[in-house]
């Protein structure tokens, strides 16, 4: 089988636009547009470069370029399911193109792309990682264009599951609208036949009288049974969208790479996944269903208006041109100003989320009123949008009422004017005042949806915005099977990097099956980041990762990491037993398994220690447990799910000595017939290596056993040496009360 990567097929103006790039030039972001200047489908390309911003035009078969300079601009918009990419200088549009938006996601991407080249002609210092381990925090970050309402439409992926309770809601809801319209239209006869002859002198009909009154109340049942089951089905409906809307996004968001959580605050996701897909289950419930209602009602209330006298019913429509005129002049502020609400409220709950976690911190340096002020001005800044808002919903309200007032004044005068010359009866008028009430109080009614449709759009929107993110890590289309692992890595000609910045040059290593390997090195070196792409967390930029010979991006993700195990400097427990967290990896485990672990994670005796023992709860992040006794529950973890690799990441270096001997002993039955990759400060850590890997400016240096490395006084002798003094200096600092060992093997490296 060869192990050459499925790749997609190229755009057809792949090569050409290679062709086109001057030396050094070097191709930031792309984007497959799929419409041309007409509207008609064509498949052109846009390719942003660190110097110009290239187009092939599908029309005319012509590439276009533009030149980068800081005055110009890059807006992204879409309006009824096209997505528009416009360039601008200070005076005028330079470009326009246009596409579908299967295409957006990566629109967004150039958008965000195309700012940071700005921020760098401008001189502008762009936020970059100052070393391996900040590389998380580069992001691609999303695209700052105002919601469209019609983001709402695609919601219906989520709805089409539920079409025949949606259609059978709809025709309940053409029933309940039509009931309710039949007591205006009884009121005529009421009037006309019951009465006004009654007060000319002409007896009471009582036939008819129990007629016409049984037709109001059989009308007004069946209005309330219709809207009950309405209102109940559509109600169910709309809280399993909103449900499967939150599974979705939250799944989604599992699967995207470590990359796109770099630079994402944890109270705003929480905030789009919690509250804004609770806005627009509401959204579902209530308003989208108001909203219909009120079409429904409109259209069928126009209808019997024209029936009953057209010239009365046109004087109903003159408010209407200017209520619309109204709404389209309100409608871009309210979204514009509902995403900045989104926005401020994500900083709320990210002070919340920051600060609550962090508690302890926030206590030990007496930062309470500092964080309070955090959350106070972020509580302020809300606030003030809220209040801008408000200043135009206020103003839009009370204007409508008066124009649907206004509207009521001009049937009355024309219905005075009808019956004075007798073109209309005055029950006629009664009931076309009754049907203009229901008319200008659903027109009410829709001026205010705009409002909660608004909120809707940003929600969704920011819900999307992850539902269209695409992870850098993806799984293969055809994975390949990965059992039977014996943890035989290689990498060949591995090079990474974090945006423009290289991490990673031109790496070559073989590690056997069973061999540890111990990664040495100043910070910044690049160790963290071989680990992380051996995870594959990132994937590499050129060369290849294999493990037993496979590619890893030929393997499913999920089925290559349950191979993996990982003990962390700082070990993360959740909330739950002492139990649950050991076999968070192998949530089947049983009891006698996970006590094995523990007993082999030297964790056993603590733990019985414990009030409840294995049953007892552990706080959030571990609180209650000691650093090292959560160390040694998440080697239990890693052993319980028995990986064929184990990655180690200075296990031990937030330790005292006494508990690092007591991880060791844990770590040696870990290490144990597994393929180990270690970073250390301390080379307790790194005795029993194999070899030592040591890597400067992601290129390794040196490689062989530790007495070989010192025997050379090459890198990683300046490194023990310089680790040996600061030990020798600790040492005279505490009063020679420290001895340095002559064993080389107890002394530390800078890793």
């Amino acid at each position: 089988m060869s192990d050459q990567l499925p790749v997609p097929s190229p755009h057809p103006q792949t090569a050409a636009l290679h062709g086109r790039l001057l030396a050094g030039e070097n191709v930031v972001a792309t984007v497959e547009v799929d419409l041309d200047a007409q509207g008609r489908f064509a498949q052109g390309l846009i390719a942003l470069t660190d110097a110009r911003l290239l187009a092939y035009e599908p029309a005319v078969g012509t590439w276009s370029d533009y030149v980068l300079s800081p005055d110009q601009s890059l807006k992204l918009s879409d309006h009824g399911g096209l997505a528009f990419l416009e360039l601008f200088d200070r005076e005028r549009r330079l470009a326009r193109w246009r596409f579908t938006l299967a295409s957006n996601p990566a629109a967004v991407r150039l958008v965000e792309a195309f700012l940071r080249e700005q921020q760098r002609l401008a001189g502008v210092a762009v936020r970059a990682a100052e070393d391996e381990e900040a590389g998380d925090d580069f992001d691609f970050g999303e695209a700052s264009a105002p919601p469209s309402t019609w983001v709402l439409l695609r919601l219906w992926r989520f709805a089409r599951p539920y079409q025949g309770q949606l259609l059978l809601g709809f025709a309940l809801m053409l029933g309940a609208t039509g009931a309710t319209l039949v007591s205006p239209y009884l009121t005529m006869p009421l009037m006309d036949r019951v009465l006004i002859p009654f007060q000319n002198g002409q007896a009471i009909d009582p036939g008819l009288v129990t007629l016409l009154l049984s037709g109001l109340l059989g009308a007004a049942l069946v209005s309330w049974a219709m809207g009950w089951a309405k209102t109940y089905l559509l109600s169910l409906v709309s809280e399993r969208i909103a449900a499967d809307l939150r599974t979705s996004t939250f799944e989604h968001l599992l699967g995207l790479s470590l990359e796109y959580f770099g630079n994402k605050r944890t109270g705003d996701l929480m905030s789009r996944i919690g509250s804004e897909t609770d806005r627009i289950s509401v959204f579902l419930s209530l308003h989208a269903l108001d909203f219909i209602t009120d079409v429904l009602m409109l259209a069928m209330t126009s209808i019997i208006l024209f029936s009953i006298h057209p010239g009365l019913a046109l004087a109903t429509l003159v408010p209407l041109p200017f209520i619309a005129w109204l709404i389209h002049l309100v409608r871009d502020r309210l979204r514009t100003g509902f995403e900045k609400i989104d926005r401020v409220w994500g900083e709320i709950t990210n002070v919340l989320a920051d600060t609550i976690p962090g508690i302890r911190v926030v206590k030990a340096f007496a930062q309470e009123s500092r964080e309070a002020r955090r959350f106070k001005d972020a509580n302020a800044n809300n606030l003030q949008v809220n209040d801008r808002l408000n200043k135009t919903w206020s103003l839009f309200t009370p204007t409508v009422a008066l124009l649907t007032e206004m509207g009521l004044l001009v049937v009355w005068g024309v219905g005075i004017w009808l019956i004075s010359h007798q073109n209309i009866t005055v029950g006629t008028l009664t009931a076309f005042l009754a049907y203009i009430g229901r008319f200008y109080g659903r027109l009410d009614s829709m001026s205010r949806i705009v409002s909660v449709t608004q909120k809707a759009a940003a929600g969704a929107k920011r819900i999307f915005d992850i539902l269209d993110h695409v992870s850098n890590v993806p799984d293969p289309v055809n994975p390949q099977p990965f059992e039977n692992v014996t943890g035989a890595i290689s990498m060949q000609g591995v090079n990474f990097r974090y945006g423009s910045r290289s991490i990673i040059r031109s790496l070559n290593l073989d590690i056997r099956p069973g061999e540890m390997v111990g990664l040495v090195g100043h910070s910044g070196s690049g160790k963290s980041t071989l680990v992380n792409l051996i995870c594959r967390f990132y994937d590499v930029t050129e060369g290849a990762i294999k493990v037993d010979g496979v590619d890893l991006r030929r393997v499913k993700v999920a089925d290559y990491r349950r191979h993996i195990g990982l003990v962390l400097q700082e070990p993360f427990l959740f909330f739950g037993t002492i139990a649950e967290n050991i076999a968070y990896g192998k949530p089947d485990a049983t009891r006698d398994e996970i006590v094995a672990a523990a007993r082999a994670a030297h964790a056993h005796e603590f733990i019985l220690r414990l009030p409840h023992g294995y049953d007892s709860l552990v706080g959030e992040r571990g609180q209650g447990l000691s650093g090292g006794e959560r160390q040694r529950i998440s080697i239990a973890r890693a052993l319980l799910i028995d990986p064929a690799i184990l990655i180690l990441d200075e296990a031990t270096s937030a330790v005292d000595t006494e508990t690092e001997k007591e991880i060791q002993r844990a770590l040696d039955n870990l290490v144990k017939g597994r393929t180990t990759i270690a970073i250390a400060h301390r080379l307790s850590t790194l005795r029993k290596a194999d070899r030592l890997v040591v890597m400067d400016r992601g290129e390794i240096v040196e490689l062989g056993p530790h007495d070989e490395l010192i025997a050379k006084q090459g890198h990683y002798w300046r490194l023990w040496e310089a680790q040996a003094r600061r030990v020798d200096a600790e040492a005279d600092e505490d009063g020679g009360l420290m001895v340095v060992a002559p064993n080389p093997n107890a002394h530390t490296v800078n890793a």
